[in-house]
């Protein structure tokens, strides 16, 4: 297991390396264990999971029950949660309709609780010097679908950058990471080029760019934060000048368009479990949550805020 940088810090081994980790090492009864009713299910996006995961791992120092956090993105975890598989599911996005039709027709009745705040953020490698601030029409110029094939190196977005070819690497069309960035930089959820390389897991997103100076990425702030003396962060002009990724900017909402909330839903009837109920309690609890999120690099809600939120599954 790779040695953390903080309490809280976000692991540098695959996600789904240490999620199969920790399945591993509650061994090969957690069907067992989850027939005895004292398993927490929770599965979904990788830009909630480090939140997910900072609150399990507290909650299962005093507590008798066990916690399992999956990572297969906002779209994988909606599937897999209105399939019945999981109490939790961890969105960096709101649910669609479709996927609350689902959940509707197999009789599912959830919660919508908001849990932080994140600004997705554009990098590049730190060796790049040639772009510190881009706009959003040219962020649209080099994802937009037609740019396959056409827009490939960075002086066919602005002619005084270098005719070396980009290398592109940005999140899979089951996050909800690329849904948010195609609707509000490209003008439509889901439309984007395909040429690029795309993972779920955020730090293969990292090191690629960590290792090519030509690379160009975008994720959720909290693996720029970790990263960030091997990643450059690129402001974002979305009209008013150049504005950087950072708490003060993504709670103010000067960040714009990438500044957004993330989400944890929550099935109704696994609420009527002690074991779940008791920790979305305690996820939700102000002196748990506020330290995790802000150590990670997200925006926490207020105190009142969380209260809020509390309210809604009681």
């Amino acid at each position: 297991m790779v040695v953390a940088k903080n309490k809280f810090s976000l692991k540098r081994a695959s996600i789904a390396g240490a999620v199969a980790f920790t399945a591993a090492t509650l061994g090969l009864a957690v069907s067992e264990v989850h027939s005895q009713g004292n398993l927490v299910s929770i599965d979904g996006s990788s830009t909630v999971y480090p939140i997910q995961e900072g609150v399990a791992e507290e909650f299962q120092k005093n507590s008798p029950y066990n916690v399992v956090v999956g990572v297969s993105g906002s779209g994988g975890g909606f599937e897999k949660f209105c399939r019945g598989e999981t109490d939790i599911s961890n969105a960096s996005r709101p649910i669609k309709d479709s996927e609350a039709e689902r959940c509707a027709n197999n009789g599912i009745e959830f919660v919508e609780l908001e849990v932080a705040f994140d600004g997705i953020t554009v990098v590049v490698n730190p060796d790049n010097n040639w772009v510190d601030a881009m706009t959003v029409d040219q962020l649209q110029t080099i994802w937009e679908p037609n740019a396959q094939g056409s827009v490939t190196r960075w002086s066919d977005v602005n002619s005084s950058w270098p005719n070396d070819e980009m290398s592109l690497y940005g999140p899979g069309s089951d996050s909800g990471t690329f849904d948010y960035f195609t609707e509000v930089i490209v003008g439509e959820e889901g439309a984007s080029r395909g040429d690029y390389t795309a993972s779920e897991d955020d730090n293969v997103l990292v090191t690629g760019v960590e290792r090519d100076r030509n690379a160009l990425g975008y994720f959720g702030y909290a693996y720029y934060v970790e990263n960030q003396d091997t990643l450059k962060a690129v402001g974002i002009d979305n009209g008013d000048g150049p504005v950087k990724p950072s708490q003060q900017t993504i709670e103010s909402g000067n960040y714009a368009p990438l500044s957004r909330p993330l989400f944890v839903y929550v099935k109704k009837s696994a609420m009527e479990k002690p074991e779940v109920e008791t920790y979305v309690e305690y996820m939700l609890s102000a002196d748990t949550i506020t330290p995790i999120v802000n150590e990670i690099g997200y925006v926490p809600l207020t105190r009142r805020g969380y209260l809020n939120q509390k309210a809604k599954v009681r």
